[in-house]
């Protein structure tokens, strides 16, 4: 079955990039909406450069031009958004273009966290993820009162962020002197590195069992505790690091005092490090395992990862 055609809204962006990479390297036919004023962007002009030497094609456009966006709609089977979270409600003008062009196969959405419609209630402090879940859940319904063929991606934690410096915010990589432990440390979290959360959401492009689905990234060697990752990084460095605590009640005090935005990520660290939002609840039916669905893409390890730090 020849593959579809692809189209990455939001490539340029912390994940699309990589979904872009995986989508060239896997085959398809890669088209990639970005701003005219992107070429102007250094960082971003060499990428978009790299990407039609790969033979992607770039097309001009935003989420706020609609024209654009059902020209770029037009040309696709595959729809695959990657905004970042201050854009996710700007796809409710996707899922309009979608609809009236009315020949796409499926539609991913832009979520790559936690399964929102899977998060425990939130109240007091940890209202404050409501603004970043909240959006998510609206484009979700939008998408299937739409009646648009959808998968979602429920990527959990980007190792980039989580693993690189073991949960520690401000560092660039793991410590070798100190380190803060959250609650009790042994809430289970799921790391996954990025290039394979591409190539995961690429896999599932084309693939009948992911649709109407929840696809949730859950390598089964990177579900983890902070407990088990600072002791698996200790063992690496043949070292013991000194832990400080921060409490419960701690962490809800820092999130409340602290203005938004700044406390949003601390509310991250929150849900999945104290509460195990990514691990509290077994998959339905309406969810699929990406490395059940696909054992032959060899995912980097937690412990593997940690390897570059060395």
């Amino acid at each position: 079955m020849a593959k579809s055609r692809i189209l990455i809204v939001g490539a340029t962006g912390y994940i699309g990039k990589h979904v872009t990479k995986a989508s060239i390297a896997l085959g398809h036919s890669t088209f990639v909406l970005v701003r005219p004023s992107s070429a102007s962007d250094p960082s971003k002009a060499q990428l978009i450069e790299s990407w039609k030497a790969g033979g992607a094609t770039v097309l001009h456009g935003s989420l706020e031009d609609y024209g654009s966006l059902v020209e770029a709609v037009k040309q696709v089977d595959i729809v695959i958004s990657a905004v970042s979270g201050t854009q996710v409600l700007n796809q409710l003008k996707l899922i309009e273009a979608i609809k009236e062009v009315g020949t796409i196969k499926r539609f991913f959405p832009s979520e790559f966290g936690n399964d929102v419609d899977s998060i425990q209630p939130v109240d007091g402090p940890l209202k404050v993820l409501d603004l970043l879940f909240g959006p998510k859940v609206k484009v979700r319904r939008a998408t299937e009162e739409a009646g648009i063929p959808y998968t979602y991606v429920a990527s959990h934690g980007f190792a980039g962020y989580f693993l690189a410096n073991l949960v520690q915010p401000g560092h660039t990589s793991p410590p070798r002197d100190k380190v803060v432990i959250y609650g009790d440390g042994n809430a289970k979290a799921i790391v996954v590195d990025e290039d394979d959360i591409g190539t995961y959401t690429i896999k599932a492009a084309d693939d009948p069992r992911a649709e109407n689905k929840t696809l949730y990234l859950k390598p089964p060697t990177n579900i983890l505790s902070l407990n088990e990752l600072v002791a698996l990084w200790e063992k690496k460095i043949g070292k013991t690091l000194e832990k400080t605590t921060l409490s419960n009640a701690e962490l809800l005090k820092s999130i409340e005092e602290t203005p938004v935005p700044g406390n949003i990520f601390t509310a991250i660290i929150y849900s999945i490090f104290v509460r195990g939002d990514q691990t509290h609840f077994e998959i339905g039916p309406n969810g699929v395992e990406a490395s059940e669905l696909y054992p032959e893409v060899k995912y980097v390890t937690a412990d593997a990862y940690l390897d570059r730090f060395l």
